[in-house]
C-alpha cells in the first residue's frame, strides 16, 4: 500500500512515496523548495515549455502521475519523479538552492538504502522522532507496537489478494463497523479530527481486533462491498 511520507528540506516540506521499490518525490514540492515561487504549479508548467523549447527534451517522460495526499488530506495525483528524475529537473532549475538540495537528495535515498538492508535504523529513527517530538515513553511504545500490527495486517491482506488502495480502506471500514458500529470516516467526525492521523486516536486496541478477526473478512466480500464481484 503506498504512503505518502513527508520529508524536510531548510523547512520545506517535500512529499514523497515508495513506489516500484524507491522513493519518488512531489515534483511540484521540489520546485516550490529551490525557487521559493508562490505559484510552484504555474512555475512547473512553464518550465516544462522552456526546456522542451530550449533542447527538446520533455520532462514529463521522467515524471509519473502518482496519487499522494494533499494538505487537505485527500490524495491527487501529482507529478513525481525518482531520484535520478529530480536530480534531471534540478539542472534546469537556476536556483543556489541547488547544490546543497543535491546533497541532501543524496543524503535521502542513502538512509532509505540503509534502511532496507537493516530495518531496525527505520523504526529506532521513528522512535527517536517520536520522542523529539515529546511523546511520553508508554505512548510511542504503543504507538510502534501498533505500527508493527499494522504492517502484519496489511501483510496478510495482501497475501489474501488485496491489491488496491480501495481495498485496504474498505477492509478497515468493515473492521471498524462490525467492531464498534461505526466507521472511521465517522470516528473523526466524533473526534472532531481534520488532517490528523487516525490511528494514535483508535489506539492499539482496534489493530489488535483486526488481526486476530482477519479470517471474518475474506477478500470475496472486500469485492462484493465494491462492486467488483462476480
Amino acid at each position: 500500500m503506498e504512503t505518502t511520507k513527508i520529508v524536510l528540506f531548510k523547512g520545506k516540506k517535500i512529499r514523497k512515496i515508495f513506489f516500484q521499490n524507491e522513493w519518488w518525490f512531489s515534483v511540484i514540492d521540489v520546485v516550490e523548495a529551490l525557487t521559493d515561487s508562490m505559484q510552484p504549479s504555474k512555475y512547473w508548467t512553464a518550465m516544462k515549455a522552456r526546456v522542451s523549447g530550449d533542447d527538446g527534451f520533455q520532462l514529463s517522460t521522467i515524471c509519473r502521475q502518482l496519487k499522494i495526499e494533499s494538505s487537505d488530506g485527500k490524495k491527487y495525483e501529482t507529478d513525481c519523479s525518482d531520484t535520478e528524475g529530480i536530480f534531471r529537473i534540478i539542472q534546469s532549475i537556476p536556483s543556489p538552492k541547488a547544490e546543497p538540495f543535491k546533497r541532501w537528495l543524496a543524503k535521502v535515498g542513502y538512509e532509505r538504502v540503509q534502511e532496507i538492508e537493516n530495518p531496525e535504523l527505520a523504526t529506532k529513527r521513528t522512535r527517536m522522532l517520536y520522542k523529539l517530538k515529546g511523546y511520553p515513553e508508554d505512548w510511542i511504545e504503543k504507538r510502534m507496537c501498533g505500527i508493527a500490527i499494522r504492517e502484519e495486517l496489511t501483510d496478510e491482506w495482501q497475501k489474501r489478494g488485496a491489491a488496491e488502495q480501495k481495498d485496504y480502506e474498505i477492509l478497515t471500514a468493515e473492521i471498524s463497523k462490525a467492531t464498534f458500529g461505526i466507521t472511521p470516516s465517522e470516528y473523526k467526525k466524533v473526534k472532531g479530527l481534520k488532517r490528523e492521523n487516525l490511528r494514535p486516536s483508535l489506539g492499539r486496541f482496534l489493530v489488535e481486533y483486526r488481526l486476530r478477526n482477519l479470517h471474518q473478512f475474506p477478500l470475496r466480500r472486500v469485492r462484493a462491498i465494491s462492486g467488483d464481484g462476480d
